[in-house]
């Protein structure tokens, strides 16, 4: 693995049987030509986006297209052991995506778009527009980030349909939820395979929604005494629940 230390990091939807495996690298033209500046010998790590990957030389690159071959297969890093789903409600467009990059980079296992009632952007058709941008960042944070895998990036959905779909515990994180617990607490006595993680809009959750939810087996949680920002408040609870699932190291 130390020889793949300060190389560059790309996923390819491809497949490779073994080391002298030949690949099809023209998808990555554009990263390898113009930001890598790749020349034939240069070395990059690939990862197919399921948990494979291997270090790759450049054979071949010209004006449209790139190949090589697999010079080794290496271990992929590990994923986190608690799959996160974060049901996001919708924010405006640059705050969402800051949202999708830190969260990736954080270990999040899916990212699902929600149209609540306060939220900025709505309906729903008007935010799967932005679906294909929304990937290219997610992949760019994990690839950034050393991720193994990639995170699954779900179609928006209507807040009814996130109440349905929702594994695992289901924590929200309401601004008004008073003496309810806070996430560690919400976890402390579990040691959950899955959770999921509901983030009001910028005007937050109505009240009819909350107990819409807290009826679908939502528990609602705390993140303190601190109003905070839609954004920060998804970074903070994503930090807590990666913390209580040990992703951090061992507490002090």
């Amino acid at each position: 693995m130390g020889a793949t230390v300060g190389l560059q990091r790309f996923f390819l939807d491809t497949a490779w049987t073994g080391v002298g495996s030949v690949l099809d690298l023209t998808p990555l033209h554009h990263q390898l030509a113009r930001v890598l500046r790749a020349q034939p010998g240069t070395r990059i790590v690939l990862l197919d986006g399921q948990g494979r990957a291997c270090l790759a030389e450049v054979g071949q690159i010209d004006r449209q297209r790139a190949a090589g071959r697999v010079v080794a297969l290496l271990p992929a890093p590990p994923e986190p052991t608690v799959q996160v789903t974060l049901y996001q409600c919708a924010l405006k467009a640059d705050k969402l995506e800051w949202v999708w990059q830190k969260a990736t980079e954080l270990g999040v296992a899916r990212l699902a778009p929600v149209v609540s009632r306060r939220a900025v952007v709505r309906p729903v058709e008007a935010l799967a527009k932005r679906q294909e941008r929304w990937a290219a960042i997610v992949r760019e944070a994990a690839e950034q980030s050393h991720r193994g895998a990639l995170p699954e990036l779900l179609p928006p959905m209507s807040f009814d349909e996130a109440m349905r779909t929702a594994q695992g515990v289901r924590l929200l994180s309401w601004e008004t939820a008073g003496d309810c617990p806070g996430i560690g607490a919400a976890l402390a006595q579990t040691q959950p395979a899955a959770v999921s993680l509901l983030i009001g809009p910028e005007g937050g959750l109505d009240a009819d929604e909350v107990e819409t939810a807290a009826d679908a087996g939502w528990q609602v949680v705390t993140l303190g005494p601190r109003i905070l920002r839609a954004e920060t408040a998804a970074l903070a609870a994503l930090t807590l629940v990666m913390q209580a699932a040990g992703e951090f190291g061992p507490s002090a």
